[in-house]
């Protein structure tokens, strides 16, 4: 088993070119702007945690296109969008219980975010 040092991951998943999908949707974020997840409820497989839905957060980092996993695992086809990474403040989350200075990143698709309020 190869094991991938910290700083070796981001590179190993952006050049892994088994998900990556061109597409014509424009880039919507960018680093810095804020974002909301939607607070949806799909049936089956989602990517989205419950704990984020509704919340707001930071885009850090575009990744690129990629096939959509929701859509994938349902038989709907890869439905290629553009996925970034974004941060969640812990307090954002969970308010008090949280531990200050602490935060969430996750990555999530187009259909994910909305711009913030």
């Amino acid at each position: 088993m190869n094991i991938l040092e910290k700083d070796q991951v981001y590179t190993a998943v952006k050049t892994n070119p088994v998900y990556v999908r061109e597409t014509t949707l424009p880039v919507r974020f960018a680093p810095g702007d804020s974002v909301r997840a939607k607070n949806i409820h799909p049936i089956g497989h989602t990517r989205l945690p419950r704990y984020v839905r509704g919340r707001s957060g930071t885009i850090v980092q575009y990744h690129g296109s990629f096939v959509f996993p929701d859509t994938y695992a349902h038989g709907k086809g890869e439905k290629p969008q553009h996925l970034y990474s974004v941060r969640f403040e812990a307090e954002e989350l969970w308010g008090e219980a949280a531990t200050e200075g602490s935060a969430v990143y996750l990555d999530l698709w187009d259909d994910y975010i909305e711009p913030a309020a």
